[in-house]
């Protein structure tokens, strides 16, 4: 009877309320792959259908234009075809190695432009990551954890009755981090009632922007905290936080990227365990259950916060970031941020960073969602990333998705921790 009422509650607060792809186009282009499953066997060729629908009717004797090859590579087929009878059929030789085939189009229509993207996989589980591990990767991050550590944890709790209710109580943190002068904000959310908790540790995306507390999680009796990476409150005016990320912070991810200690995301990734630092000192805490949680770069930070921290006994990530970074290298699609020319001193400081080699690390149970036509983080590198973790592994893949979510993703994610926290 819990777990009916927790779902139902689950679907209440979701359905709706989460980052999802939004409104559809006026017209829809349709890339219908022949293998109903989008898998391929490397060597075997595929047919991508093509269509487009308005008013859910197909459209007849409009011109598309085609691109299919290795997603984020050069096209091996490009060229233009008028659609007759309402579809056309592309055949592609497909692929000679793991990875993903992109099938791309474009159409005109009364002077609008339209755009769809696919990618299929070819022995996705045989992708294996370009990026090498360092032979002192773990007793560097040890070392910079200890460093962390040397200046002490002091937090302030300031409670935010505007954003509690009967439920949930929030509060604002600021937490001393890394060097004096320096803090990590976040959100805090505790259910409103006797008892000690499990908790999870929320951690953003890329950019730069206003957070919110995660109330969901807590009304389900978790403790909620959400960080912000940038070290800047979290209460700003919104004109603030554009301010800064395209001005201070304008391409933050590429600060310092030749310097192995003082790279942008060294602060960030000790942050998440200064984070749970003031976690799991929390007298609400239950001392066992503390899980970690976030998509794209949060999704990176997810399961470099599992690699590095014990205390940590659950994962979940959305098509993480930050995975095998340098595959540009090697002509095939490199992770989120992009990369595509980087110098022998950059490859060699972002070893240290490339969440493949945090994957190394992970033994604990996750949860993971995507899909493969995902454009800013291509799945050549999340799944280079993802099939050499040797720990338990849920995958809720949704094919067709890129760089979002359906709110059915969220629901499905916070039953899973919900699950494995409580054991509701």
């Amino acid at each position: 009877m819990k777990k009916i009422f927790i779902l139902s509650v689950l679907v209440f607060f979701t359905i709706g309320a989460q980052a999802t792809k939004g409104n559809k186009d006026l017209i829809t282009i349709q890339i219908t792959p022949d293998h109903y499953d989008w898998n391929y066997k490397i060597g075997e060729p595929a047919h991508f259908t093509i269509s487009l629908f308005r008013d859910q009717q197909k459209l007849n004797n409009i011109k598309i234009e085609y691109a299919v090859g290795p997603e984020k590579m050069v096209p091996i087929q490009k060229d233009s075809v008028l659609l007759k009878n309402g579809s056309v059929t592309i055949k592609s030789p497909g692929m000679q190695q793991p990875g993903f085939l992109s099938c791309e189009v474009r159409a005109t229509v009364d002077g609008f432009s339209y755009r769809n993207l696919i990618n299929i996989a070819y022995d996705c589980e045989q992708i294996r990551p370009t990026t090498l591990l360092p032979k002192d990767f773990r007793s560097f991050w040890d070392d910079q954890i200890c460093r962390m550590r040397e200046y002490p944890m002091k937090s302030e709790m300031t409670f935010m009755p505007e954003e509690s209710d009967a439920d949930v109580k929030v509060y604002r943190v600021k937490v001393t981090h890394y060097i004096r002068g320096n803090y990590l904000y976040g959100i805090l959310c505790i259910p409103n009632k006797e008892g000690r908790f499990p908790a999870v540790l929320r951690l953003p995306g890329a950019g730069v922007a206003k957070h919110t507390g995660d109330k969901e999680l807590a009304r389900l009796g978790v403790i909620t905290f959400r960080i912000g990476i940038h070290g800047i409150p979290l209460d700003l005016k919104a004109e603030a936080y554009g301010s800064l990320q395209f001005g201070a912070l304008k391409d933050y991810m590429y600060h310092r990227m030749n310097d192995r200690e003082n790279y942008y995301y060294n602060r960030v990734f000790l942050g998440c365990i200064r984070a749970n630092d003031f976690l799991t000192a929390l007298p609400q805490y239950d001392g066992k259950n503390l899980a970690a949680y976030g998509g794209s770069q949060g999704g990176a930070l997810t399961l470099v916060t599992a690699a590095l921290d014990s205390r940590v006994k659950y994962l979940a990530a959305f098509y993480p970031a930050l995975c095998d970074i340098g595959g540009y290298a090697h002509n095939r699609a490199g992770g989120w941020f992009g990369v595509k020319e980087l110098t022998p001193e950059e490859t060699k400081v972002l070893a240290y960073y490339d969440v493949v080699n945090f994957a190394r690390y992970i033994r604990i149970p996750g949860f993971y969602s995507w899909g493969y036509s995902d454009e800013t983080c291509p799945p050549t590198s999340f799944y280079s990333a993802y099939n050499i973790i040797k720990a338990p592994k849920e995958l809720y893949l949704l094919k067709e998705t890129g760089h979002w979510r359906y709110p059915e993703q969220n629901i499905k994610v916070n039953q899973w921790l919900i699950d494995k926290l409580t054991g509701k």
